[in-house]
């Protein structure tokens, strides 16, 4: 087996660093109280067959449901032997190891705008190409005020949004992660583990910027395979045009290769600050105390990169209407006590029949590509959909799959798309045969708690609100 480093992937991995609270500027005349940001999305590998990326998604979802639960991490070797059976497994069937995205589609032509109908004749050539590109996929400019666009991971894997840091300001590109609730980015002089610099990114110091503030006080933060360490600053950014001065956060000086090879410069928690190490406000929360905005939400519509329309966006201090049917709108109690952002779940449906699957809760997570859920229950939807089998790390349904999965919050269902199941082709060269599902099984939280990722988060407007210590799902426009 090669070299594993390559396998090991980290977006949305990372929990919480120190953070401090920062001076904001109040509300200016006029202003709406609103602040939408773009998210975007980022790349992955050319050189990697895309069911040992599902595996590094796997891994890094079971590693994250740990963590947050309070749960035992599965140890590195167990997750790279997962990598390994997987590798072993492609061998085995003589798969072909993947090199550029354009010999994979072969003859499928010119992708175009993915309608429904399309996705269903098998997996989409939109999505096989991102799932093997190096390419980080724009948002449009959103038409609503204060608004910035989610840039999107590849075929979705996660998002980020472009804020400015720094006197003169200068844009970093941001992972949003509802499942975090710190702020950091890389330092100037920045190191890897080897002693290299840390990649192509955007740094922060004070050759670039003459209001940065050094503390001096260290942080250092593990994420699994991931690693980094630095000091704690004080810097001015700005979300949308809004500014918080002298904002407390993480600058990283070390980090490991997992981390410099990534295409984002830094990452915003977004959960609830109970879960930053110093007990600090997130920028959210920091700019509805000062009055910035009216309270602190935040609002994600996260695009599918299949639809061809990059219209995602996030919104700080309210929910923007233009997204969502108003009359579908469900407010949720948060049910976690650390600070996630939980909720009852009333039912599990395929096909429009409940599967009985009662009491369950779902931590609802921007930085997670799939939905985690327990064995029995992940069992239990799998045997629903027609032509689905376990295939010993998961489950392989039909890439053609009409099966509707939905998930019920506040007596309101959401169903899943199919291609948002329908998650990578096992074999890239067969886009109408099987492919990896979407819903994977893992138990590291209770017995009745699913993790749930972008592979549902797609299919709903997502909101959060600390003040009233609720959460907000609606479907879509």
């Amino acid at each position: 087996m090669k070299s594993t480093s390559p396998f090991i992937l980290f977006l949305g991995s990372l929990l919480s660093l120190s953070l401090l609270e920062a001076n904001a500027i109040p509300l200016s005349p006029g202003h709406t109280g609103i602040i939408t940001l773009p998210l975007k999305r980022i790349p992955t590998r050319q050189d990697i067959h895309p069911q040992l990326l599902f595996q590094q998604h796997i891994n890094r979802s079971h590693r994250r449901l740990a963590r947050m639960t309070g749960h035992e991490e599965p140890s590195a070797e167990e997750l790279l032997g997962r990598l390994g059976s997987r590798e072993a497994h492609l061998t085995g069937r003589g798969s072909p190891r993947v090199g550029h995205a354009g010999a994979v589609l072969g003859n499928q032509g010119n992708p175009g705008k993915t309608s429904r109908a399309a996705a269903n004749a098998g997996f989409s050539p939109v999505d096989l190409k991102a799932l093997l590109a190096d390419t980080v996929t724009p948002a449009d400019k959103p038409t609503a005020a204060n608004s910035l666009a989610l840039d999107d991971i590849n075929n979705d894997v996660g998002y980020l949004a472009t804020v400015q840091m720094g006197t003169p300001p200068r844009d970093f590109q941001i992972l949003m992660d509802s499942g975090s609730a710190d702020l950091w980015v890389g330092a100037e002089g920045c190191q890897s583990a080897q002693g290299a610099d840390c990649g192509n990114h955007t740094f922060l110091g004070t050759q670039s910027s003459t209001s940065f503030v050094d503390t001096q006080k260290p942080f250092q933060v593990t994420y699994g395979k991931g690693a980094v360490a630095g000091n704690i600053i004080k810097e001015n950014i700005a979300i949308a045009g809004l500014k918080l001065t002298a904002h407390t956060f993480g600058v990283a000086l070390q980090e490991t290769d997992d981390f410099t090879a990534s295409q984002f410069d830094g990452l915003m928690g977004l959960a609830k600050s109970t879960l930053s190490e110093q007990k600090a406000l997130t920028p959210v929360e920091a700019l509805a105390k000062a009055g910035s905005i009216k309270d602190a939400i935040v609002s994600y519509k996260i695009s599918r990169l299949a639809d061809q329309k990059n219209d995602g966006t996030i919104t700080f201090g309210g929910l923007d209407p233009s997204k969502f049917d108003q009359t579908t709108l469900v407010a949720l109690p948060n049910v976690n006590t650390q600070g996630f952002w939980e909720a009852a779940m009333d039912a599990v449906t395929v096909d429009g029949k409940d599967l009985g699957l009662k009491g369950r809760t779902a931590v609802l997570d921007t930085g997670t590509t799939l939905i985690i859920a327990p064995p029995a229950d992940a069992q239990a939807i799998h045997k629903a959909i027609p032509g689905s089998k376990s295939n010993g790390n998961g489950f392989v349904i039909p890439c053609t799959t009409n099966a509707s999965i939905a998930l019920s919050f506040g007596g309101k269902s959401f169903a899943i798309d199919p291609r948002d199941i329908t998650f990578a082709p096992v074999d890239p060269n067969d886009p109408t045969g099987d492919c990896s599902s979407g819903i994977v099984p893992g138990q590291f939280g209770g017995p009745q708690q699913l993790l749930v990722g972008d592979v549902f988060l797609k299919n709903a407007y997502f909101s959060t609100n600390v003040g009233k210590d609720t959460i907000q799902l609606a479907k879509l426009t």
